[in-house]
């Protein structure tokens, strides 16, 4: 198929200096541009690369502009169950669902799914956009991040919001802005970095004005993110009170730096010097600590990205305790282990670098198993990318190279061939890990992660029978580098439906900058329920204060 690149790429299209637009007019160089046109047009016309972008309204005859929508004969898919089913949608908006519905007026978009499944879009809980990180900055922006994650089956993410210098109005203006160009609907989390009364006023104002319903304490990362325990419990107790789910990096940042340090004065500078000086050990201990700590003030805990069997442990004492904690391993975790930092290319070696490190063999599996339990609720991708000259910046110390992997694009598609065709989990397993849960737990179903009259349009039709192969070739990140190089499976998403917006088919991406809208989360979700009553349980096992008399002298 011939490449239908209609809506410039912008880390391909530069525009011109003032010097370079006088060599247009250079009659001595005329020849040589009508032979670089010419070689472009022939390349663009022979193209098989699948960055195929057009823009939705223009005249190119890109894609339907109609606002109703009919998806006919698919298999439609919930958390809970699944049914032959048609799909009417209207502006934006899920109508109704059932058997035979006929067609609704003019001028409406038919697609015919049959065979296929029909299931919400997906809903990545953990990326890292635009993000200043390490002296660098991650290479996909709202835009470029938004569509990979379109051309993937995720419909919304929920980013990360960094404040500035402690300051979250700040850092939230900052992340507004960065998301002016987005594609698709996304919310924020926000992080928490330093600790005083104007901090804990923020808070309230981002949970009671702008939809802020979580907040991340980093546990690593010294010298720059990480807070200590004192902070942390300031935190979950003002989540707590705000109705807000406190998250965790849980990795032990002092011993992080010593096990840093240790690496270096044994002469491991490259890209395994990151996995060997923070070891599973010290995920587990931070991960116990921060379960601990939220147990001691009962409030609700989220531990993202669980890359090990020992941090998994701890989640799974906890909850048969009865204690509340979600646990949320990444598509990197699930499907790789960490052969690849020892590879002899260091651009190769260090791509696979991200925190808490990619495990060793065997990890994964249980990760998946603990998945398939419900001891692990949902999967994200912490899509935290960097180029390979940005990763370059640590050759010679791993401390230096940014961490962070690619996933926004891949996780829908990997979690399907790894999970549902391994027989791991059913189809509406499938639904729940990748979509629902994490909108019951951000607390914006059923308007997302669910088909039912009323939801947003925001759907997928996935192929069984079809398969997929991943490439940095081929995919829609900024990134030259992909972690999932090469991988090839069964279950492609063939459409994809953003707010009754078809914007990814026939492996095309029909998106505009600016369409995207953010999502507001409301506080107190599910898993606030009976906070009080427990409370109030607790202080009337204490029997105190006891009421004493002075002893006589």
């Amino acid at each position: 198929m011939a490449s239908k690149l209609r809506y410039p790429l912008p880390w391909r299209i530069k525009p011109c200096s003032p010097t370079n637009r006088s060599l247009l007019f250079d009659r001595s160089h005329l020849h040589l541009l009508l032979l670089l046109l010419l070689a472009s047009l022939v390349l663009s016309s022979a193209s098989q690369h699948a960055h195929e972008f057009c823009s939705i309204g223009d005249d190119s005859g890109c894609g339907s502009s109609s606002t109703k929508l009919l998806i006919k004969g698919g298999t439609v898919v919930n958390a809970h169950h699944k049914e032959v089913a048609d799909v009417y949608v209207e502006d934006g908006i899920i109508a109704s669902i059932g058997p035979n519905i006929v067609q609704v007026g003019d001028e409406v978009n038919i697609i015919d799914a049959t065979g296929k499944y029909v299931m919400p879009g997906g809903i990545d809980p953990h990326t890292h956009l635009e993000m200043d990180f390490m002296e660098t900055a991650t290479i996909d922006d709202f835009f470029t991040g938004q569509a990979a994650a379109l051309a993937g089956g995720t419909t919304m993410h929920i980013d990360f919001v960094i404040p500035i210098n402690g300051d979250l109005s700040a850092g939230f203006e900052s992340y507004v802005s960065k998301a002016k160009k987005s594609v698709m609907d996304y919310g924020f989390h926000m992080a928490i970095t330093k600790w005083d009364e104007a901090v804990s006023k923020d808070m309230e104002v981002m949970v009671k004005e702008h939809g802020i319903n979580s907040f991340k304490f980093f546990m690593a990362y010294k010298g720059a993110l990480m807070i200590n325990d004192e902070l942390l419990l300031h935190g979950l107790e003002r989540c707590k009170s705000l109705g807000a789910l406190a998250m965790v990096h849980a990795e032990n940042g002092d011993a992080v730096a010593e096990g840093q340090k240790r690496m270096i004065d044994l002469g491991i500078t490259g890209p395994e010097g990151h996995a060997l000086s923070r070891p599973p050990i010290l995920e587990a201990e931070a991960t116990a600590r921060a379960i601990r700590l939220a147990g001691f003030v009962n409030t609700p805990l989220y531990v993202v990205h669980v890359m090990s069997i020992d941090a998994m442990e701890e989640i799974a004492k906890a909850k048969k305790s009865g204690q509340r904690v979600i646990g949320e391993p990444v598509v990197s975790g699930l499907v790789l282990d960490d052969s690849w930092l020892w590879h002899p290319d260091f651009t190769t070696a260090a791509k696979y670098v991200m925190s808490p490190p990619i495990r060793k063999a065997g990890h994964g599996e249980v990760l998946k198993a603990a998945l398939s339990a419900g001891i692990l609720q949902l999967v994200g991708t912490d899509h935290c990318t960097f180029n390979s000259t940005q990763k370059a910046l640590g050759f010679d110390d791993f401390r230096k190279i940014p961490n962070g992997v690619n996933g926004i694009e891949e996780r829908m598609h990997l979690i399907w061939d790894t999970m549902v065709e391994t027989g791991l989990i059913s189809v509406t397993d499938y639904v729940r890990i990748t979509s629902t849960e994490c909108a019951r737990i951000f607390n914006i179903y059923p308007q997302k992660g669910a088909i039912l009259e009323g939801s947003d349009a925001d759907l997928i039709i996935l192929n069984p029978n079809a398969s997929f192969r991943v490439t940095s070739a081929s995919h829609h990140s900024r990134s030259d580098t992909n972690v999932y190089e090469g991988r090839t499976g069964k279950g492609k998403v063939e459409v994809t439906i953003s707010r009754g917006r078809v914007v990814w088919e026939d492996d095309t991406l029909k998106v505009t900058p600016g369409l995207g809208r953010y999502i507001k989360m409301k506080p107190f979700s599910y898993l606030f329920d009976g906070i009080e009553k427990a409370d109030a349980a607790y202080l009337a096992s204490l029997s105190a204060p006891v009421q004493r008399s002075r002893a006589s002298s």
